[in-house]
């Protein structure tokens, strides 16, 4: 029986896909055993069930967690939903659609795009589309080098300490800022091809700003087709920007006393502020509150005597010192 050219890109992530891929004819028992000899390598068997609705509802919890973000949530859950119904569909022996996942972050600094990112490592993983879901980090200059034949060597070695998760390259237009000598080219190259032939282990996602990723995929017009999912991360509202920095301060065990709170809420949602398209969001908000933090140290160093709220409150002084 001639194999259909879906079939061909199912992918089988656990022990019971390969034997429902071997039923139907799919695969040959040989290449069922080579098969589960790859699953073992990466740690497919174990005694801990593979998926459960705890660990991807505890995923999602952490999405619904953030700030703001409602179009990146709504469209973080339509992927879940693609997910699962195509593993349904595999599941009744139905057609079904390859799941591509690579991926295409356009927005301004300190938009959470890092941050979503990891979580959606955690939530492919639970869902059995990655075998590990870790997240590398990484920018031109870890990828690009400095003559022939070097690019393509850095960038094979994070394409490989990626692999089983996600690569996310930040500010990936730069590399083609220098047209077609430059050695990013290269490095774009080189992902695309591994891209392709480890379709199953490994996500890549390109990061940057908004208009510069437009257009870089127009430079590069093939990455487009290869990248079909593009989130837009917005700036974070005032109203946002005030709750992130509430919840930066509990997590550290700090506080505002009354003036220090109308400071920030000046600081953070004053037209001044929050007009600049390249504010840095929640990172300017963190290093606001770093800077306050320190000042309170100062203020606090000196004194023989300090009780714990002095310890964990900010002031006023605190705040307006910071420039």
């Amino acid at each position: 029986m001639e194999k259909n050219d879906t079939t061909q890109r199912t992918s089988y992530h656990w022990p019971e896909d390969i034997l429902a891929a071997l039923e139907r004819g799919e695969i040959t028992a040989a290449e069922a055993f080579t098969r589960f000899r790859q699953l073992e390598s990466v740690g497919g068997f174990s005694d801990k069930e593979p998926q459960t609705n705890k660990e991807i509802n505890d995923v999602m919890h952490e999405l619904d967690a953030l700030v703001g973000l409602e179009s990146v949530k709504k469209l973080v859950r339509e992927i879940k939903a693609f997910i699962e119904i195509q593993k349904r569909r595999q599941h009744e022996r139905l057609v079904s659609e390859p799941i591509v996942l690579h991926m295409i972050f356009r927005g301004n600094p300190g938009t959470g795009k890092t941050t979503v990112a990891r979580i959606l490592g955690k939530l492919f993983r639970a869902m059995g589309v990655l075998p590990k879901g870790h997240l590398v980090e990484v920018e031109r200059a870890d990828l690009v080098g400095e003559y022939i034949g070097h690019t393509a060597q850095k960038t094979r070695e994070h394409l490989k300490k990626a692999t089983g998760g996600i690569l996310f390259i930040d500010e990936a237009y730069s590399l083609a800022r220098g047209g077609e000598k430059d050695f990013g080219k290269e490095s774009v190259d080189c992902l695309c091809k591994y891209m392709e032939d480890n379709k199953e282990n490994i996500i890549l996602i390109l990061a940057g700003y908004r208009k510069e990723m437009e257009k870089f995929l127009e430079v590069n017009p093939g990455l487009r087709s290869r990248f079909p999912i593009h989130m837009d991360f917005p700036d974070y509202t005032g109203a946002e920007l005030l709750e992130i920095a509430r919840r930066m301060l509990q997590q550290r065990q700090y506080r505002l006393a009354p003036g220090a709170e109308k400071e920030l809420a000046i600081r953070v949602t004053g037209a001044g502020y929050i007009s600049d398209a390249y504010a840095g969001n929640a990172r300017l908000v963190r290093n606001l509150l770093e800077k306050a933090i320190r000042k309170q140290a100062v203020r606090l160093v000196s004194k023989p005597v300090l009780t714990r709220d002095d310890l964990m409150t900010i002031q006023y002084d605190d705040l307006r010192e910071v420039e």
